[in-house]
């Protein structure tokens, strides 16, 4: 059972590290950035009166 379970460690590990290569690779640079500056592409949503009102009592 235990070279079941270390096989199993192994196996995991082995996607991590995949995955972890795929990601910080050269070739994903474009589409990570692409990615990391979607929020930012999405118009600003309008205040409401009610919530305007209640950050005028609370100066940030």
């Amino acid at each position: 059972m235990a070279i079941v379970n270390g096989v199993a460690t192994l196996l995991a590990l082995a996607t991590f590290l995949g995955i972890v290569w795929w990601a910080w690779s050269a070739g994903r640079a474009r589409a990570n950035h692409e990615a990391s500056m979607l929020p930012f592409a999405l118009p600003d949503e309008p205040v409401s009166d009610t919530q305007r009102k209640k950050n005028e009592g609370n100066p940030s």
